[in-house]
């Protein structure tokens, strides 16, 4: 069975700034497309066997300049839906909620186009892609790769590994990075984290 390498995109404005970008859809700055490109070597040392992609810009470019041309768009792989805290940064949250923290108590619903998501409404979207990984490693050969978001990347890694949605604030995913997953006597591990050539 093949490696799930985990792709996160290339940096935008809004990673620099520290706001929450869930659905949204900005492009990535030039250092974002230089992050994609260094990609590369990463993911062409593997033998690839199906690519999946979200729908958001920022992945679809980070997957392009990264050589992974052929992929399947799977709108499963979208950020988190941050509802009302869609374009906030975590500091600007903390002033009237002190103790919040997003693998924990989620976001409160937004408008109709960012109703939002709970963990758990997150870990269930990952449940469903690991469920695509698996019919995908089973039927063709190589690995998978995934392009998409930290917080759904963490999220999907701590399904992956049978801890629950909130066990995804363990793994701190930057911009432009390769992570591996793999598994060893027959049971879910993390063989690399946050690479970057």
């Amino acid at each position: 069975m093949g490696d799930l390498l985990l792709v996160r995109h290339g940096e935008t404005e809004w990673a620099l700034t520290g706001q929450h970008t869930g659905l949204t859809d900005i492009p990535l700055t030039d250092n974002g497309r230089e992050e994609a490109r260094r990609v590369a070597p990463l993911v062409g040392s593997y033998h690839i066997g199906a690519v999946f992609v979200s729908p958001l810009q920022r992945t679809r470019e980070t997957a392009e300049l990264a050589g992974l041309k052929r992929y399947t768009v799977d709108s499963d792989l979208h950020e988190w839906d941050y509802g009302a805290y869609e374009g906030v940064t975590t500091r600007e949250i903390q002033r009237t909620r002190p103790d919040w923290y997003l693998f924990d108590d989620g976001v409160p619903p937004g408008p109709p186009e960012h109703p939002g998501e709970t963990p758990e409404e997150v870990g269930d979207r990952a449940d469903r892609m690991l469920s695509k990984v698996d019919a995908a490693l089973a039927n063709y050969e190589g690995s998978v790769v995934l392009v998409s978001h930290s917080h759904f990347l963490r999220v999907l890694t701590a399904r992956r590994l049978g801890l629950p949605p909130s066990g995804g604030s363990h793994f701190l995913l930057s911009t432009g990075t390769v992570s591996r997953l793999t598994f060893e006597h027959g049971r879910p591990v993390i063989s690399g984290w946050n690479l970057r050539p």
